[in-house]
């Protein structure tokens, strides 16, 4: 991985991780003096609540990638440490998953009319788990990857005390 390519990532995420901590401050600040004109469609301060949670799952993906990132650039990404990451990334997808089916189930009585929202919005869910099981196949192979290293420093090792 190029140093431009670290560095355009890392700034990314700076600005994206930033963002999201301006908004949940914004959200609690909104909940803390609670003067919201509710017109009774949807309850604002459990879809606030839910909202700051559900940024937080993101702001974990970040921070797992940030510390990924600065793996391949050491080249230590093939090791143990490695997982812990990829295990609080899954975690936290998985998480907004649950976020999102919550907001679902705080939406669908408003959508008795159109029952439609609310399946297209439990597919969005669905969706959101889908990608876990994605990062979950890549963890595999990052599984598979460890171990040819191991295998491959045990190789040379062996190689090493023959010569």
């Amino acid at each position: 991985m190029g140093k431009l390519t670290v560095r355009a990532l890392r700034a990314v995420l700076v600005v994206v991780l930033a963002g999201t901590v301006f908004v949940q401050a914004l959200m609690a600040w909104a909940l803390i003096i609670g003067n919201d004109p509710e017109d009774g469609s949807l309850p604002l301060t459990p879809l606030r609540v839910i909202t700051i949670l559900g940024i937080g799952t993101a702001q974990v993906a970040m921070v797992c990638v940030w510390r990924l990132v600065t793996m391949v650039r050491r080249g230590t990404v093939f090791s143990h440490a490695a997982f812990r990451y990829v295990d609080a990334i899954i975690g936290a997808i998985v998480a907004a998953a649950l976020v999102w089916f919550a907001v679902t189930a705080l939406n669908a009585p408003g959508q008795r009319d159109d029952p439609g929202v609310t399946l297209i919005m439990g597919g969005v869910g669905l969706a959101i788990l889908g990608i876990a099981l994605i990062v979950l196949v890549l963890r595999m192979l990052l599984a598979q990857a460890v171990a040819r290293d191991v295998e491959a420093a045990e190789m040379q090792a062996e190689l090493d005390e023959v010569i």
